[in-house]
């Protein structure tokens, strides 16, 4: 019996190798499908049922995979519209003293994980943001107008 295996990639070593070794993808997993298949004894072939199994476990594996990134992914645009939403506000956190600090947020910045407010010459992680309160400037700017 042949088994056809032309869909995978003509380089072995770039086929099996998975971008980080300590994680099984699905490329990988069909070739010791196959691998196993192939070497089988034919006098006590594999059981289909244990084989079904392996095919959803990996399937659910992917879906997980994917669950996870989409909600890191949201979660990520969620701080993104939090921050954004500061700028004009007051807030206050703790600095590297552990002395309480105060003021309203000019700017955000994305160049790291987490988003940094710029508040007035200092930049301030948003995880470090203790209140948060509407600015007395905004707020009375916006009674005179």
């Amino acid at each position: 019996m042949s088994i056809d295996v032309s869909y995978l990639t003509s380089d072995r070593t770039a086929a099996t190798a998975p971008k980080d070794k300590t994680q099984l993808d699905s490329k990988a997993f069909m070739q010791l499908l196959i691998a196993q298949l192939k070497n089988q004894d034919p006098s006590s072939p594999m059981d289909t049922s244990a084989m079904m199994t392996q095919t959803t476990q990996m399937s659910t594996m992917q879906s997980l995979t994917e669950l996870t990134t989409n909600a890191q992914d949201q979660f990520a645009l969620q701080m993104r519209v939090a921050a954004a939403t500061l700028v004009g506000h007051d807030v206050t956190w703790n600095d590297a003293n552990g002395t309480t600090q105060k003021g309203v947020v000019s700017g955000v910045s994305y160049t790291s994980t987490v988003p940094t407010l710029t508040v007035g010459t200092t930049d301030v992680s948003l995880d470090a943001v203790r209140t948060v309160t509407p600015s007395s400037t905004s707020a009375g700017t916006s009674a005179s107008a």
